[in-house]
């Protein structure tokens, strides 16, 4: 167990900043072979942050959902968030974390988005149900949003994109709400994909006041009901995630040029799940609506097009 004395505590690491990065490196090929994908086509610096971030991002969300969350309580979260605390101070525990504190420190990042995300896994230790959107917004932004954030601080700005010649002494525009919003469509996306799975949790994401409107019960869901009730209520939360990539896209012609191809590629790869949802006739229960490693690749061509558009 971590115990914190008044002093800070010497770091616990045995290993070197470059060997932790790899550790990072190959936690994110193992659990994100899409996401890994799009980080090769970011700089070598910027990859191995954003290596350093999903590393981090990945084992918080296996606190709660790995094979051991069932040992998950809400001390376990404040002893994680103290953790937090030591790499913001320079002082990580884990040979995993010495990269994250390398980032953090390279990037001068914030600490509080971090922190977010730790409070949306608490929201998974009590809630498994969000009667409005309204709640599930800040549920998502919290588990997925933050994420936008923390990347954007790693991904920089174009200076030139945001400053014309008649505004140059203003501050540039950071398009930390587009980040978010592409954060929260990825996350939207994923409930919508996992609902099945979700279900045999006994956890239901969509937002109970939309089950209400389409006449659609929670007992259906938990059977598996596809009918044009379900069509129906999928059609609305797929145009509703649709619209927050809409948003995301907004943003990312602010974005340093080196980082536009591997967010658009991104954007587009999650997107797409949409499309094989759709084309599954909405069945999430029996079809896990996966996009082919091949289509992935082919829409690199496209994503690089969109990037060169300021």
């Amino acid at each position: 167990m971590l115990q914190l004395p008044d002093s800070p505590p010497c770091m616990k690491t045995s290993v070197s900043v470059d060997e932790s990065y790899q550790i990072c490196q190959q936690i994110t090929a193992k659990h994100s072979k899409t996401f890994y994908l799009g980080t090769l086509l970011m700089s070598p610096e910027k990859r191995r942050a954003i290596w350093a971030i999903y590393a981090w991002c990945r084992r918080t969300d296996e606190l709660v959902d790995g094979p051991a969350a069932a040992m998950t309580t809400p001390e376990t979260l404040d002893l994680w968030e103290k953790q937090l605390e030591l790499i913001f101070a320079q002082h990580p525990q884990e040979n995993v974390d010495l990269a994250l504190a390398d980032t953090v420190l390279r990037y001068d990042m914030d600490i509080q988005p971090f922190r977010d995300m730790i409070s949306g896994q608490r929201m998974d230790l009590y809630r498994d149900r969000y009667k409005t959107f309204d709640d599930l917004y800040l549920y998502c932004y919290r588990v997925a949003g933050t994420v936008g954030l923390m990347s954007t601080m790693v991904m920089g700005i174009d200076s030139e994109q945001n400053t014309a010649p008649w505004n140059r002494h203003k501050q540039p525009y950071i398009p930390t709400n587009e980040a978010v919003n592409l954060g929260i469509a990825c996350q939207l996306t994923n409930i919508l994909r996992d609902v099945g799975e979700d279900a045999q949790r006994g956890r239901i994401y969509i937002p109970i006041e939309d089950l209400a409107r389409f006449n659609y019960t929670e007992n259906d869901l938990f059977k598996g009901v596809v009918d044009d009730r379900w069509h129906s209520l999928m059609k609305c939360q797929i145009q509703r995630a649709r619209q927050f990539y809409t948003q995301a896209e907004t943003g990312i012609s602010y974005l340093h040029p080196d980082a536009r191809l591997p967010v658009w590629a991104a954007l587009i790869h999650y997107s797409r799940i949409l499309s094989v949802i759709e084309r599954n006739n909405y069945d999430v229960f029996n079809q896990r609506a996966y996009v082919p490693q091949w289509k992935k690749i082919g829409t690199i061509p496209f994503a690089w097009l969109r990037s060169q558009i300021t």
